[in-house]
Formats: structure tokens, sequence, C-alpha cells
């Protein structure tokens, strides 16, 4: 499955451009006439196939917090006007956590917006998620997703939700004018990186801006780190049989992925604040240093989420703030690409939410969010010239030269692994000079179901 997702994904991409010629999607436009219509019949509409669910709500639970909860709730007005439906969307930082207890204490909610297919399939094993083609069919999940998509939805031999949000991680953010000043070239290869680090410190400027801090999902940013540095020193099949379970924690080929991270994140001299700025630093306060005027630090490795974070993104991103691709280290592997993204799966079954499950299996879903930019939507029905940016279709050609692409190592693990004792682990790892590294991989080895 995950040999062909490159392949895949490009497809998914080439359909963004083909509808992007041929104008707004058929599924969009009927949504949009009737949102705009002001008497709006609930019962003819796409979402709800007859029914008149006016009245009704849907809760959604989720990790989109602060911004992000703003925009997806945002997103989901054409819906509501459509159908009468009151969608309530609740963001906590403690998802991870409080999901299990909620649906395990008899409460879950009616959907859940999972930032790891590994959390749900402890769900799908539990009897507590539904099957979406069930409800919507697989024809109409065909019709709205590339097949790579729709591979990472099987889960337990269901499709456990539909995708709702798509991220590039293998990505550098930077400040343009220092580096236009200084006259420092974008690194090509991981040595010229290191070197143009180098090159910061002795003109007086910090290299790196970095923070995990993120309540209780702490630690997660450092496994994106090691996951990206994974794929580029090994084969792509190490890294899937080191997400399958069947290559250790505690192993020389992790372990050499975590001497990369420490050359970068345990140099004083290149990380503001050091260790100890890297844990306390929200990761959505981390890109902040690189903005100000002068700049703290230079450079933060990040997903294509994170502009959203950025003070003022929309004078920033292009002019203030740019991106380049995370050099490979082994140039043999290629241009490998990490990426991740958000499943919305079914919890409850009553026909308000097969009718939200339908509505965000479809792009339009995604376009109040995707139109403030950092945001890229998996459905094969969005146009691409909804994209506001030249930095977002940057991003995307990103996607489409990768020789490889894998998903968020973590996020398709176990729970208690990828989001438990991988983000706890390294967490550790990063706040004590004298921990002892091999029993700390140990520990995650050993949280393995």
């Amino acid at each position: 499955m995950f040999k062909k997702l490159a392949l895949l994904l490009i497809a998914v991409l080439l359909a963004f451009v083909l509808v992007a010629c041929g104008g707004q999607d058929e599924g969009a436009e009927e949504s949009g006439s009737a949102a705009d219509d002001s008497g709006v019949d609930y019962t003819d509409n796409p979402y709800t196939e007859g029914e008149d669910l006016s009245g009704t709500t849907v809760n959604i639970f989720g990790a989109f917090v602060d911004q992000d909860a703003q925009r997806f709730s945002g997103s989901m007005g054409p819906f509501e006007e459509a159908t009468g439906i009151d969608v309530v969307y609740e963001g906590s930082g403690d998802f991870e956590t409080l999901i299990t207890v909620r649906a395990e204490g008899g409460s879950p909610p009616d959907i859940a917006a999972f930032p790891q297919p590994g959390l749900a399939a402890d769900l799908v094993n539990g009897g507590l998620i539904y099957d979406v083609s069930d409800w919507l069919g697989m024809d109409y999940l065909e019709e709205q997703y590339n097949d790579a998509w729709l591979d990472l939805a099987e889960i337990g031999g269901i499709q456990a939700g539909v995708w709702y949000r798509a991220s590039v991680k293998s990505l550098v953010w930077y400040n343009i004018p220092a580096f236009e000043e200084e006259g420092y070239e974008i690194p090509e290869t991981w040595d010229e990186m290191l070197a143009l680090c180098d090159q910061m410190v002795a003109d007086g400027h910090t290299p790196w801006t970095v923070g995990i801090e993120s309540a209780g999902a702490t630690g997660w940013v450092a496994t994106d780190w090691i996951e990206d540095i994974m794929l580029r020193i090994h084969p792509p099949e190490v890294y899937d049989r080191w997400v399958a379970g069947e290559l250790p924690f505690n192993s020389p080929e992790v372990k050499e992925a975590l001497g990369y991270l420490e050359e970068i994140w345990f140099n004083e001299d290149y990380v503001l604040g050091g260790r100890e700025g890297i844990v306390l630093t929200p990761f959505g306060d981390a890109p902040t240093p690189m903005t100000v005027d002068p700049p703290a630090a230079l450079m933060h490795r990040q997903a294509s989420f994170i502009t959203a974070f950025f003070p003022q993104e929309g004078d920033e991103v292009g002019e203030q703030i740019g991106f380049f691709y995370l050099p490979p280290i082994d140039e043999s592997l290629g241009k490998p690409v990490l990426g991740a993204g958000d499943l919305l799966g079914p919890m409850q079954d009553r026909p308000e939410v097969r009718a939200a499950m339908r509505y965000l299996a479809t792009g339009l879903s995604t376009k109040g969010w995707l139109e403030t930019g950092g945001f890229i939507s998996p459905h094969a029905d969005t146009p691409l010239d909804w994209y506001p940016t030249v930095t977002d279709r940057g991003i995307a050609e990103i996607l489409q030269n990768a020789t490889t692409f894998r998903f968020d190592a973590s996020d398709l693990m176990p729970g208690p692994v990828g989001a438990g004792a991988f983000w706890t682990e390294m967490t550790a790892y990063v706040n004590d000079p004298n921990a002892d590294l091999d029993q700390l991989l140990t520990n995650i080895d050993n949280a393995w179901p």
C-alpha cells in the first residue's frame, strides 16, 4: 500500500488541476445553490437524501484548537445552511486521551476528528466506530477520494472515516530578508544545511526555533523530525517495518536517526533557548521568533499547516517567510516526503450524522478553511484555484515531486505507542541530558500492544 502512495497522491493533485480547468465542481454548485437560497427546502439537498433534519445537532470532537477550531467551525456553515442541522465542534489539546475515555465511558461524540489513524484503530477494534462505506457507499467514496486515501482509511476491515485535511511535513520555513541580506543560499543537501547553520552562528544568528509543547500531545514535534530523518537515511522498506512494529525503537536504525536529531537539537548554538526552550515552547508559538524584526532565529521545520500560527500570515508568507524542502541526507534515496492527515470517524449512527459525513467527504467542506491558507484538501473534487497563495500551490508541488511518500509513523502506530510512549519518551529524551536513551527506547517498545 505504502509504495503506491506517492503515485496515487500525484493523481490526486492532477485531479485538482483538471477540476480547476473545468470550473467549479458539481457538488459545490449543488451545495452553493441550496445555501444561497433564503427559502431552502431542507428536504431537497445532496446531504440528507430527502429527509428533513432541520433542528437536529451533530457534535464533533477533535484536536483542532484555537484558530484551527474557528476555521473548522466556519467551514461547516454551508452544510448548516443547506440542511438546518447545527454542527457543534469541541476541540481539546488532550483529545488523544479524552476520546478514549469518553468512548469507553459510553459518551462518545457523534464524530471524532483523529489526527492519528493508529488511535482510530484502537477504537475500531473495540467496535466503537461505524463503517462509512455502509452509509455512503464505496462508489461515492471513490468519487471523492483517490485510492491512496481510501486505503489509509481502511482500518480493521472497515472504512473508518473520511479524510478532511492533508499536510506536508518535510518543510523548512525561513526568514527571507535575513537570507537575502546575508546572501544565504537554500541548502540542497543535509550537509549544506549544517554548513549553513555554522555560517549563521558565525554571523551572530541562531539558526533554529523549535517547540514541542502541546498539552497532552507534547512531544509529537520530535517524532516528526525523527520520521523525516528515518526516510532520509534508510530505504522506505525499513520505515515500513518500523511502523509495523517489526523494527524495534531500540535498534541501530532508529538510534542512527536520533544521532542526526541530536546534531541539531542538542547544539546550544543552533537552537533558540536550547533544550529547555524546546520542551517549554508551545509548537504554535515556535515560528514567532522567525517572524519578528530582527528575527531571533532564522529557520523552523514544521508541516504546511503552521502558516495558520504565524502572527500575520497574510502579509508574511511569501514575503517575509519562505519555505524549502527539508534536504536529503542519503541522496541515493531521492526526495522522500513525510505527510499526514485528519480522519473524521463516526461514533454515533443517526440520520444527521450520516448527512454530516457525506458533507465532510466533499471538497466544499474544506473551502472555508482552505481559503485562509496553510491547508491542503485530500478531496478529489477540490479545485486548484481555491488555493489562495503561491505558497500553498508550491507545497502541493513538493508532494508531486516526491520520490517516496510516507504517512506520519506515529499516526499509524497503535495509540499507546504513536500517541503515547513515542511522544512521552522523546520529551524525556530532550528534557534530560542524563537520560538513558536505551531505556527510553525500550519503554516505547514495551508499549506496543
